[in-house]
Parts: structure tokens; sequence; C-alpha cells
């Protein structure tokens, strides 16, 4: 739902009523996650999908008609019939969409508008939507650390705020381009750089900016599980520093960029520099997987490839090399199911 919450609250307040589809529950191969939201604004405009484009048209028209007038409402779609007339998903999964309409002025209206600023300001923020009985489609907000569980039946509980973190040390072209992938894929982005001259909003538009010695900034940054920390600078003075201080913290993911031969002379400094052999086997570099690119982008690419499946514990093998689901079971988007009972 992250992906549309702006332009909701923005169409709100202006004083537009939005429908908005989410899916509540899925099954199988399903092509999005739970919590993926589409977006029909008055005009017709739509934001976000539901699905790999196999029953957006459907959920579409449903919007459509929710604006007009009708009740909110949960539309179930699976595996198509036999006779490919009906609406299905070809991935062989099953997924419930809840459509609702969101009237300027009404309490779901303030609702949205509260998540989007909690999410923005990365504030663990429970959403509960009602998905089943009196109040269908009616929304409220718990702070994360409250929410009792289990959900009452008939709900579904998502998680927005504190987003993964994808901490850049390097202010280099390369960056540019991770940066754009890293916010599209969901992470809270942070760039670090002592160079003020290189690191600087106008470059990164999409991320936190910090001009501060990397090693220093890491120490300091409170580095968890959800963050993976990306250097891409080729300066003792500055990667050692920093990898010492991402090695000895939790997180998750900690790779350098960097020929064989620089990675070699890095793992010899770090042990110099008192950091434990088990900590330093952690680093991953040369950074990225083999996708044999060259351009920054496609550098940058093979770079976010290894951090998501490190994140989601791919292999990094081509899919049709295997079988069994495609999907994981993972929590997404920052939108995690934490209870569903319909």
């Amino acid at each position: 739902m992250r992906e549309i919450l702006a332009v909701a609250r923005d169409e709100l307040a202006a004083g537009r009523a939005v429908a908005v589809a989410t899916v509540v529950a899925a099954a199988g191969s399903s092509p999005r996650e739970i919590g993926a939201s589409m977006l029909v604004a008055a005009d017709g405009r739509a934001f976000g999908n539901v699905s790999g484009g196999c029953v957006d048209g459907a959920v579409y028209e449903r919007c459509v008609e929710v604006l007009a007038g009708d009740d909110a409402v949960v539309d179930r779609f699976g595996i198509a019939d036999d006779d490919a007339v009906a609406v299905g998903l070809s991935c062989g999964g099953t997924i419930e969409v809840l459509v609702r309409a969101l009237v300027p002025g009404s309490p779901e209206a303030a609702t949205l508008a509260l998540l989007a600023a909690r999410d923005r300001d990365g504030v663990a923020t429970v959403l509960r939507l009602r998905t089943a009985g009196d109040g269908m489609g009616s929304a409220s907000i718990i702070d994360a650390g409250t929410t009792p569980t289990p959900a009452p039946a008939g709900s579904v509980d998502l998680q927005f705020g504190a987003p993964p973190r994808l901490i850049v040390v390097g202010a280099v072209e390369v960056a540019v381009a991770l940066v754009a992938l890293g916010t599209a894929a969901g992470f809270h982005v942070v760039v670090v750089d002592p160079r003020d001259v290189f690191a600087r909003p106008d470059r990164f538009p999409a991320a936190e900016v910090v001009v501060d010695q990397p090693g220093r900034y890491l120490a300091a940054a409170g580095l968890d599980v959800h963050t993976a920390v990306c250097v891409l600078t080729h300066d003792p003075k500055f990667d050692v520093p920093a990898l010492a201080a991402a090695l000895m913290s939790p997180a998750a993911y900690v790779g350098a960029m960097g020929s064989r031969a620089t990675c070699a002379d890095r793992v010899r400094r770090l042990v110099e520099a008192g950091v434990p052999t088990a900590l330093v086997d952690r680093l991953r570099s040369p950074i990225g997987l083999d996708l044999g690119g060259t351009s920054a982008a496609e550098v940058a690419l093979s770079i976010l490839a290894e951090v998501v499946a490190a994140r989601r514990g791919g292999t990094g093998a081509p899919l049709r090399a295997g079988s069994g689901p495609i999907h994981r079971d993972t929590a997404s988007e920052g939108c995690r199911v934490d209870h569903l009972v319909t």
C-alpha cells in the first residue's frame, strides 16, 4: 500500500474522493503480496496494482463502481475457468481484494492521512482493515507496540513504518543509480560521504544525505538486522573504519566494491584493525551478483540484486533452473501481515 499513500493523501486533501483496492488474503503463487494496493482517482487515473495485470482490469471496474456509490466489497480471484471467460490469475494462486471508497473529510480519510505521515516518518504503525461484517472497509490505526493479538475475526492487520535501510558509503556515480533502485524497492536509503562537494541532496534527491566520516556515522547509526551497508569507496581511510563498524554490528548485509586485489587488501587491513576473522568472513566483496554489467546502472543492479537475495533468502540462480513456488512467504514492501482471519 505504501506506493499509493502519497497520491491518496494528496487527492483527499484536494477534496477529491478515491477508491482503494487492497489485497487482504493470498494463497498459492499469487503475483502480489498482502497489502499491495491500487488507487483509482475520481477522474479515472489509476495508481499501483493488485496483481501482475491479470485481474487489475476487473478490480479497476470495481473501484469505479465503489466511487459511484457502491458499498465496500471483498472480491476473490483465482484460476480462470476452463472456458477462459472468467477473470482469473494465470499464475495459479488466489487473492482476495478489499475495495473501498475514501471520501474527503471522512474518518477514513483522516486515518489514511495519519498513516501516510507516520509511514513517512518511519513510525511503526499497524493499519487494521475491516474485511467482513459490520463496518467492512473501515480502518483504524494502532501503535505497533500495543497491537493486541489476534486481530478480530474479519480483520487484517498491516504493519507500516520503519522500512529497511540501505546505507551507501561513497557519493560515487554507482551510488546515484543504487539510490534510485533502492528507493524503488522500498528501502530508506542513506548516502554518507565526508566530501560535501559530492554528497549533495540535488545529486541524491530520493535519499537522506549525510556529510560525515563513514566509520563514525555507522558506529552511531544503530544498525540492525533490517540494514544493508554498501561501501563503494576505494580509500582505506574511509572504507576500513566503515566496514569495521558495519561488520561488528547486527547489519544483515555488508558489501564492498572493488577488484579482487582491493578486496584482499581490505580483508588484511580489517584483521589488522582488530575485526575478528569470523566477522570479516561476513563481508560480501567484491560486491554484487555476477550479471556481467559494466555501466554504473548495471553495477548498481547487481548490488541491489544481492542485497534482495540476502534479505529474502534467494539463491541468485535463474528461476527456470529451479522448481516449486516462485514466491516465498515473506513480509514485503513495508507492509507485513500480522494476523488475518476472514
